[in-house]
């Protein structure tokens, strides 16, 4: 009973990872699944077929394809969007900030289907009724991932000491050096993580997308509709290259900040 209550925080806290992680290990399973039969979520016999062709279903990868699209778009904007707005509303005294601070949880705090249901009334009452599609799925986005945006990038700015910029203007430099080669660097992983989240949540929205997306179909609105006739193992196969993909990116950046504070 000492070694597990010296031990009680450790063992919880592996418990909750492996509770997080076993719909990731089943999505992994699943990509060699060759089910066999109408139960695609019967595990059937091991294969590798799913990975020679993962764009073997009809319509999977130019989903896909426009599901990243989207979400590379509405992150770039969202993110240039949202830092901007997070320096000011934490490096700059003015009317409405304290305003401007509550509302930006407003979209976060919104349930998916008002948001959703909102911007659509207000697509059709702008004229966009006949158009919903690509560009209106983008504008949502850029709309819900900006929030989170400031949130993140402003949590960064508020934990950051301002020593280091007043010894590099001690130092004559000038504002626009103290910014690039001091401040942007300190502010750079609270943005980069910023971005990471809005892709994530924009490749991964389906309420809001599907209520503005006209005839434009991503890849989670492809995945609803497979549903009803058995959903493809190549989905399984883009999920799990995802989530290698963000694990490489995470370890690529920790691997990086190690050697960065090495040196």
């Amino acid at each position: 009973m000492r070694w597990v209550k010296e031990r009680l925080v450790l063992i919880l806290g592996l418990l909750v990872l492996v509770y997080t992680f076993v719909p990731i290990f089943v999505v992994v399973a699943m990509s060699f699944n060759n089910p066999g039969g109408r139960n695609v979520y019967k595990f059937g016999s091991f294969t590798m077929d799913n990975w020679k062709d993962p764009c073997a279903p009809d319509d999977l990868c130019s989903t896909l394809a426009t599901s990243i699209q989207i979400s590379l778009l509405a992150t770039l904007v969202a993110t240039v969007l949202g830092t901007l707005a997070a320096f000011a509303l934490v490096r700059h005294d003015f009317a409405g900030r304290s305003a401007s601070n509550l509302l930006i949880f407003l979209p976060m705090a919104a349930p998916e289907i008002v948001l959703g249901s909102s911007l659509l009334a207000l697509f059709v009452a702008s004229g966009f009724a006949g158009q919903l599609g690509f560009w209106t799925i983008l504008i949502a986005h850029v709309m819900f991932c900006l929030s989170f945006v400031v949130v993140t990038v402003r949590a960064r700015l508020a934990g950051m000491d301002d020593d280091l910029e007043q010894a590099a203007m001690d130092l004559y430099a000038t504002p626009m050096q103290t910014f690039w080669r001091v401040t942007f660097p300190l502010v750079l992983p609270g943005i980069l993580g910023a971005a990471l989240l809005s892709f994530s949540l924009s490749f991964d929205d389906f309420i809001v997308t599907n209520l503005n997306s006209g005839n434009t179909t991503t890849f989670p609105m492809y995945v609803y509709g497979q549903e009803r006739v058995g959903v493809p193992m190549q989905v399984n196969v883009v999920g799990t290259l995802m989530f290698v993909v963000s694990i490489a990116i995470v370890l690529g950046m920790e691997l990086r900040n190690r050697r960065r504070v090495a040196a």
